[in-house]
């Protein structure tokens, strides 16, 4: 049976082989409350948003859920213009 090397890992090429990946294990890092702020707020605002919203997403599962509302939401026309939904601003 011919078997092939994926990142240090043997995978055999015979049908039906199906892999499980571990769930990932907490990394102990003795990391500070202020360190965190403090790296948090030297990034570049677009930085800083992105690891906003992927912590947010890695720690609620209630926001990606809402997320993918709001997409099935748009996708099937269920959706409301600025105007529809705030009015028309006086000029």
């Amino acid at each position: 049976m011919e078997t092939k090397t994926i990142r240090n890992r043997r995978i055999s090429k015979a049908k039906n082989v199906t892999l499980q990946a571990k769930p990932a294990q907490p990394l102990a890092v003795p990391v500070t409350l202020q360190q965190i702020i403090h790296a948090v707020n030297k990034m570049r605002k677009r930085e800083r948003e992105a690891f906003l919203e992927d912590l947010l997403a890695a720690t609620s599962p209630a926001y990606l859920a809402s997320i993918r509302e709001a997409r099935e939401d748009y996708r099937c026309g269920r959706v409301l213009s600025h105007e529809d939904m705030f009015g028309r601003h006086s000029e």
